[in-house]
């Protein structure tokens, strides 16, 4: 192995190595730590607290499921840059009794009062839904996936699953250093997007200490969403979605003038769903079906498994190349189809088949890049993605968002979480499966990933950060069955992201987009990938998604979990 000495190239990984960094002694060099094994149980989140508050829940005989909604809980208030009671959930889950994959889609809905016309016209000619602001709110459907899961799954009293973030919320949480970033951030946006948000007080009494966002370190005390969580804990589902928390928003949007009401939240339930899959040598891969974009996840495999990845080599132009070609294919098919079912129908057993994969393989030159085929909508990268494991065998992988971090910027009063602005995802073109409808779930970003093997679990995953998911979703997952990477380092391996394709909102594509890569990726692949005509830049302070997995290693009996080196992450077991 080189000395590096050319500080020009120091960040450059070359031949394992980066300036600055250790020597690991086992596995892959580029690995941040150890995979975590256990034998009882294990949780995989975006933040130490909520790892811990997960692994306390199955110490205590709770399952799995508890485990993962008190770790979600928990995020809500250490993590609200990505998380919380006013945003939607997806979640898979491995029965072990009915021996299966079980899905559960908890997105909320459009206002049933407001027609399209009535949105268009309050809008204005020509203009797209604001990210922010009472017009991007949907149904937050949180707690009722929560209260849903916890019906089927649940073992431990929903007041003890919820205690330990009620108790962090009253006596406080030290602040992490990536979720501080993204909390300032998040601020700076709201003060740009003021005139479109209606109302930022309460955000700002809610989440500002002293007026300023607090630092990494700082305790931080959030007693109104003790408030809401304790409601919740007591009453259910209906505590939020027809008792005091459901009044309290209903007021809010009529003062502010905003067309959420009681009635849209009186009528809202969360949904069982039966999950998608391929199969990708040998491995069935599952996600939720549409109005999610999970689907993605699985066209992407499908082409990917016409080629020999693991020949190419990791990280190669050629294997970025075709990875890079797949991805467009399948979103371009994601901004012309992905849609709520209930109020289209959309060929997914089309779009999921082996044959149209292969004609869509075909359209990918080795030499060339290509365009996407239908400005550029930026996504948002904020949102957690968890994976518990218990004794049982029960495993879960869930995940949960207010879609631009920390939403819409709107606080209803007194309840101490931000509402989301999922809403934003709409399309308004009346032709478009994706157009915006009175109760209709907008398209959705946020997708959970399981895997089986011969019938039994292998994988539950995520890779958050949204139109990153599908891209992460598929590196992990060749990293660990193409390349034999464990868990931990099939998440720290260097990741690309490509940006500039088609949305589902109605945007078209940029040309051959951007290809944003990491600084592991050799100069001599990026030289290539240009002379095949895509657009790269090594940007390492793109977020290129967050990930957080456990594996089920049946031949020792254990778990074996990992997270994410690059943000807050953390897994732990007993």
């Amino acid at each position: 192995m080189p000395i590096i000495t050319d500080t020009a190239v120091a960040a450059d990984y070359v031949d394992g190595a980066q300036a600055g960094r250790g020597d690991r002694l086992v596995g892959a060099n580029f690995a941040g730590r150890s995979e975590i094994i256990a034998k009882n149980g294990a949780a995989a989140t975006s933040q130490p607290l909520a790892t811990q508050v997960a692994i306390s829940i199955l110490q205590q005989g709770g399952s799995a499921v508890d485990a993962a909604i008190a770790a979600n809980a928990t995020l809500g208030l250490v993590e609200p840059t990505g998380s919380g009671m006013g945003g939607d959930l997806f979640a898979l889950i491995w029965d072990p009794k009915q021996n299966k994959v079980v899905g559960l889609n908890a997105s909320g809905r459009a206002p049933k009062g407001q027609t399209l016309d009535d949105l268009v016209k309050r809008l204005g000619p020509g203009k797209m839904i604001p990210s922010h602001g009472s017009l991007s709110v949907t149904v937050p459907g949180a707690v009722a996936g929560w209260v849903e899961l916890h019906k089927n799954y649940g073992k431990l009293p929903l007041d003890k699953v919820l205690a330990p973030a009620i108790a962090y919320a009253n006596d406080g949480f030290p602040l992490s250093p990536f979720i501080a970033k993204g909390w300032a951030a998040n601020f700076r946006r709201f003060d740009q997007m003021g005139s479109v948000i209606e109302e930022l007080d309460n955000a700002k009494k809610t989440f500002l200490i002293d007026g300023k966002a607090p630092v990494a370190g700082q305790i931080f005390h959030n007693p109104d969403l003790a408030k809401s969580l304790s409601l919740v804990a007591k009453g259910g589902h209906d505590a939020y979605y027809k008792g005091p928390i459901a009044k309290t928003i209903d007021a809010y949007m009529k003062r502010i003038g905003g067309p959420l009401r009681y009635e849209d939240f009186a009528d809202f339930k969360a949904q069982w769903v039966e999950p998608i899959s391929t199969n990708y040598r040998g491995y069935d891969v599952w996600q939720i079906p549409p109005n999610g974009q999970g689907l993605a996840t699985l066209q992407m495999l499908n082409i990917l498994e016409g080629y020999d990845l693991k020949s190419m080599g990791h990280n190669s132009a050629d294997f970025i190349h075709v990875s890079v070609e797949a991805k467009k294919l399948a979103f371009a098919d994601r901004s012309r189809w992905y849609a709520d079912q209930e109020f289209v129908k959309l060929p997914i057993s089309t779009l999921i088949s082996k044959d149209y994969a292969a004609k869509r393989r075909a359209q990918i030159d080795m030499k060339k890049a290509g365009a996407p085929e239908t400005g550029i909508m930026p996504e948002s990268h904020d949102t957690i993605f968890l994976s518990t494991a218990d004794k049982d065998g029960l495993m879960v992988a869930l995940i949960q968002s207010n879609y631009r971090g920390m939403g819409s910027g709107l606080v209803p009063d007194g309840l101490g979480f931000m509402l989301q602005d999922r809403g934003e995802q709409f399309a308004l073109d009346p032709k478009h499966p994706n157009v915006y409808a009175p109760g209709k779930r907008p398209f959705h970003t946020i997708i959970p990933g399981f895997v089986t093997k011969d019938n039994q679990p292998f994988a539950a995953y995520g890779v958050m950060g949204g139109g990153m998911q599908p891209q992460g979703h598929t590196q992990v997952l060749v990293n660990m069955i193409d390349f034999g990477m464990n868990v931990q380092e099939a998440g720290d391996a260097s990741r690309w992201q490509h940006e500039g394709s088609p949305e589902p909102t109605g945007e078209a594509g940029d040309g051959v987009g951007i290809v944003y890569v990491e600084q592991g990726v050799s100069p001599a692949v990026i030289e290539e990938l240009k002379k095949r005509g895509h657009k790269v830049e090594v940007k390492p302070g793109l977020h290129y998604g967050s990930y957080e997995a456990i594996v089920r290693d049946h031949a020792n009996g254990v778990y074996r979990a990992g997270t994410e080196m690059r943000v807050d992450g953390h897994a732990a077991g007993y």
